[in-house]
């Protein structure tokens, strides 16, 4: 069976936007797995034992590319290449936190992608201090083989509120 001139371009045209809907997919399920993973070095009551924070950071790790940057921006720090990753994620510097990435604008060119995602977290300090966290995140993706995974993320912070006071300016 063979397929006209038209076909074969309708054909070609449905394979693209396949493949920018499985990319947009993939990307929306890794942004997930970090987000889960990102927290499951905590418990209410605080840090995993350093086993557990192990596991977690070599498989937060496997989500970033070689040459993959971190930036956390302020006190969190930037990180450069994987391995830099993984050492940032076996030292957690929070008792406790529990994100949400909400709002995704992902853009697909091909193997690359870019995305940005509003970020909600709740997080308590070493001190004990119980916080609302409010950024942007930005971020950077490759298909590297047929697996997308994370060339960059940073991290724009545009609030820290205590969440007994809430964030709006104090009268």
């Amino acid at each position: 069976m063979t397929m006209d001139g038209d076909a074969e371009a309708k054909f070609a045209e449905l394979e693209a936007r396949l493949s920018e809907v499985e990319a947009h997919r993939a990307i929306l399920d890794l942004k997930s797995l970090y987000g889960t993973l990102a927290d499951a070095r905590y418990t209410r009551k605080g840090r995993k034992s350093s086993v557990e924070i192990e596991e977690v950071a070599d498989r937060l790790a496997d989500l970033f590319t070689e040459d993959a940057v971190w930036e956390g921006g302020g006190s969190l720090g930037r990180c450069e290449g994987k391995h830099a990753i993984r050492e940032r994620f076996r030292a957690p510097t929070l008792h406790y936190s529990w994100h949400f990435f909400v709002k995704p604008e992902i853009r697909v060119e091909g193997d690359r992608a870019m995305g940005t995602w509003d970020v909600l977290a709740m997080i308590t300090t070493l001190e004990g201090r119980a916080l609302w966290m409010v950024g942007v995140e930005h971020d950077e993706y490759a298909r590297v083989g047929d697996r997308w995974l994370h060339t960059r993320m940073q991290l724009d912070s545009k609030l820290m509120a205590p969440y007994d006071r809430g964030w709006a300016p104090s009268r």
